[in-house]
């Protein structure tokens, strides 16, 4: 290599040394401040072993006793998880100034309390996988879903961060939905409360917002959008709700968007493909692109629109 081409890829790196020094956000350098994306995401996949020991499996065990296999998994999970959590308490206001022989203590707290939560995960997946297996004629069983169904995985992990969410765990849930997200095409905010027996089909490009409330036996297609009607107001609509409540047993065929905090899709309601949602809709709706107009039909009427077991 040249002299001259040593000083000139020189001069590129001091100019981009020299960039790091603005003290903006994209500047900093502490990687050890925030949780590890990398370690999170393996935590996921291992708190997915936990939930489906079956399924999902590490070669990094091995053991003749399952009980004994699932013990050191799960003692792997909390152990590492207390300190990702005890890193993340630091973005959250309560706890940003806090020593850390006290701040480890809360993690682990927070971390066990989300462990206790997990036998009640299980139970809501159990109904989801119920749902979904009741809901697709094209499933071959229950393995099928579990194994290959990007909407299953995606709740799996939202249900999982949900409660995480709840423990006020900074960015964690985020970065485990965000995972599921960069997998399955579909983007479920940790935030999101969902109901029993919930089910996405087919998957690619759902949008579930923050503030979503989904009721039981609810069934979701692809490219639908439960999401806010604006967010001009930036961060002063924070913990305001702005994304819809889904009652109880509806249907949204695919590409539907349903928008706004104010808006309620009734029980019973089925809503059409591509329809454009931004007010509330009466229990036992049909909804349908006709004139954009709200049908309201007998309950017992077939759906004509079905794509089911595509």
């Amino acid at each position: 290599m040249e002299q001259g081409d040593n000083r000139r890829i020189n001069n590129a790196v001091s100019a981009l040394l020299a960039d790091y020094d603005g003290g903006r956000d994209v500047d900093r350098m502490d990687f050890f401040a925030q949780p590890d994306r990398e370690e999170v995401k393996d935590i996921t996949r291992k708190l997915l072993q936990i939930c489906f020991p079956g399924y999902y499996r590490d070669y990094a065990y091995r053991s003749f006793n399952e009980d004994n296999r699932l013990a050191v998994l799960i003692e792997d999970v909390i152990y590492r998880l207390r300190r990702q959590v005890a890193i993340a308490l630091r973005y959250h206001i309560n706890y940003a100034e806090m020593a850390d022989t006290d701040l480890f203590p809360i993690a682990l707290d927070k971390t066990l309390a989300f462990t206790g939560a997990l036998p009640g995960v299980r139970a809501y997946l159990e109904t989801d996988l119920q749902a979904a297996y009741d809901g697709d004629p094209a499933a071959t069983g229950k393995e099928d879903i579990i194994l290959s169904y990007p909407g299953f995985m995606a709740i799996a992990v939202n249900r999982l961060a949900h409660e995480l969410f709840l423990l006020q765990i900074p960015l964690i849930p985020r970065i485990m939905t965000e995972y599921a997200h960069s997998i399955t095409g579909i983007d479920i905010h940790p935030g999101a409360t969902i109901g029993r027996y919930f089910m996405i089909d087919h998957g690619t490009g759902v949008v579930v917002g923050e503030t979503s409330v989904i009721g039981d036996h609810v069934k979701v297609y692809q490219g639908v959008t439960i999401g806010a009607l604006s967010t001009r107001g930036g961060h002063g609509l924070t913990g305001v709700k702005r994304h819809p409540t889904i009652e109880d047993d509806v249907t949204i065929y695919a590409g539907a968007s349903i928008l706004g905090g104010k808006t309620v899709i009734g029980r019973g309601s089925v809503i059409g493909s591509n329809v454009f949602i931004t007010s509330s809709v009466e229990p036992g709706t049909r909804v349908s692109m006709q004139d954009q107009k709200q049908d309201r039909e007998r309950e017992d009427q077939d759906v004509l629109f079905d794509c089911g077991g595509l």
